[in-house]
């Protein structure tokens, strides 16, 4: 309900104004009332006030000096004059101040309950727009700092956007933390936004994986993990009506050329809740098991990735088996170390498959890291990684949509610019549009209007970051005839306009 405070010399005219109008119905309660302008004024210093309801002529201050003082106090306050006196000066200095209405006594009820509902319609207004003010500030900063975290914002060019953040990164060290929740809890960031936003060495933000981020900027390394590590676990505490989360640290790096390593362990450390599934916080850098990771994979990665993604289930077979026989000729490997770089892979198989799926399936992979924990020998090892591979190939496979599914979206890629729709596909491939609408949503997950202006908007986004065409010219280019729809997309999936977006880059 939005709060009233009413000021008038007349008593009677103040149970009136009482009586008279259902003020619960407007969703309005009147808070208080006064008889002089002074005695307003330290009422408004003390509590929220929305719309104030005053006379013109009382005694000790005048209205027009109680509105102008009150607005000093609340710019965004409501007034409605009330006056015995029809007097263009009056009137004039009313406006002036921005007034919603200037009513006449003996009162007009109609006019009042307009005037009202005419005020309650601007302050709805304004707390909307004062609400996406809020939001887009927040997808802004969101953005800027996911893209810093994931290294596509180079380090200085990041730390010249700090001062538009207002955000301190002054300090020589960061130490990123990663909150997780298995389903998406309602108001769980906003909460811990209020909770660490006194505190300037914590900047919260989302990623796109939907996790709370939290970077942690340190003036010094030891001591700086420590605090780091205590106040994460003092949240957690706090947190605990919203289990089941998982939190992990990264490492400390130098900034602002190394914050995104530290990001990327953070993301990794996650993922050893398969094997720790007791640890309170999953520090990446005290981890036993990848301690001898540190210093790089001793496997071709990038070959692993190609012949995941060609499917190639018997050839990375045969890669694994020729790799973990080399690598037991490496000087100085332990058992400890050979187990580590089974876990490292293993881990990376699901990240990959993640990466192309756009789905985490860590249950199907619990399997598999309880066999490399509990492996005897290296052939119990060997076994357990070709196991997990070929489970990822299998997942990928599996993946594979229809033939009719295939071709609609290569027909997306070849002529996202057109007009293309459900109809005009369905005519190609003879199939009713309701039919392939409910395909396509099957298959992808998404609607076939979702899944195209997605796509778009991503071309959009490639073309501000490597074109100097306008935007009009983009939306062109990119299938929207209607620029003002094309910033609605752009903004409903980017969370911010195309303009916005291309100042950014």
């Amino acid at each position: 309900m939005y709060k009233v405070f009413i000021v008038e010399d007349e008593p009677f005219i103040i149970e009136g104004l009482y009586d008279i109008i259902d003020w619960a119905s407007f969703g309005l309660e009147i808070v208080g009332h006064a008889e002089n302008g002074k005695e307003a004024l330290d009422a408004l210093q003390l509590k929220p006030v929305d719309i104030l309801i005053t006379d013109i002529s009382m005694p000790i201050m005048n209205g027009l000096e109680l509105i102008a003082a009150a607005r000093a106090l609340r710019p965004e306050l409501k007034v409605i004059i009330l006056s015995g006196y029809n007097e263009f000066n009056y009137l004039k200095e009313g406006m002036k101040l921005g007034i919603e209405n200037y009513l006449l006594k003996p009162i007009n009820l109609v006019e009042l309950q307009s005037t009202l509902a005419n005020t309650i319609e601007k302050l709805n207004e304004y707390k909307v727009e004062n609400a996406w003010n809020k939001y887009d500030s927040r997808i802004i900063q969101d953005n800027i700092l996911y893209r810093f975290m994931t290294g596509q914002i180079a380090g200085n060019e990041f730390m010249e956007r700090v001062h538009f953040l207002q955000l301190d990164f002054d300090k020589p060290y960061i130490l990123v933390a990663i909150i997780r929740s298995e389903r998406f809890i309602p108001g769980l960031f906003d909460y811990v936004v209020s909770e660490t936003e006194e505190d300037r060495s914590i900047i919260p933000f989302r990623d796109m994986d939907g996790d709370i981020v939290l970077i942690f900027t340190l003036s010094e390394m030891s001591q700086g993990h420590e605090d780091a590590a205590a106040k994460l676990l003092k949240l957690k505490e706090q947190l605990l009506d919203h289990e089941p989360l998982r939190y992990s640290l990264g490492t400390i790096e130098s900034l602002p050329e190394q914050a995104a390593l530290s990001y990327t362990h953070a993301k990794k450390a996650q993922e050893y809740f398969l094997i720790y599934r007791d640890k309170a916080i999953m520090d990446y850098q005290e981890l036993p098991i990848v301690q001898g990771i540190h210093h790089g994979l001793p496997v071709d990665w990038p070959e692993y990735s190609k012949l995941i993604i060609a499917k190639e289930k018997y050839l990375l077979f045969a890669r694994i088996d020729k790799d973990f026989q080399r690598i037991q000729t490496i000087e100085g490997m332990t058992p400890t170390y050979i187990q580590s770089i089974a876990i490292e892979m293993m881990i990376r198989f699901k990240i990959k498959l993640k990466e192309i799926t756009n789905r985490d399936q860590a249950d199907l992979y619990e399997k598999g890291f309880e066999q490399v924990m509990n492996a005897f020998g290296i052939y119990e090892l060997v076994s357990a990684i070709k196991e997990v591979a070929g489970l990822t190939v299998d997942l990928l496979i599996r993946d594979v949509k229809s033939p009719v599914i295939q071709q609609v979206l290569k027909d997306i890629e070849e002529l996202y610019a057109d007009e293309i729709s459900l109809k005009t596909l369905s005519g190609k491939y003879n199939i009713h549009p309701v039919y392939l609408g409910q395909l396509f949503h099957k298959e992808t997950s998404e609607s076939f209007a979702e899944y195209i202006n997605k796509y778009r908007i991503e071309q959009a986004k490639e073309m501000l970051k490597s074109t100097h065409f306008k935007v009009h010219e983009i939306a062109r280019k990119v299938g929207y005839w209607e620029t003002g729809y094309f910033y609605k997309q752009f903004k409903k999936y980017v969370g911010i306009s195309p303009t916005d977006y291309k100042g950014l880059l």
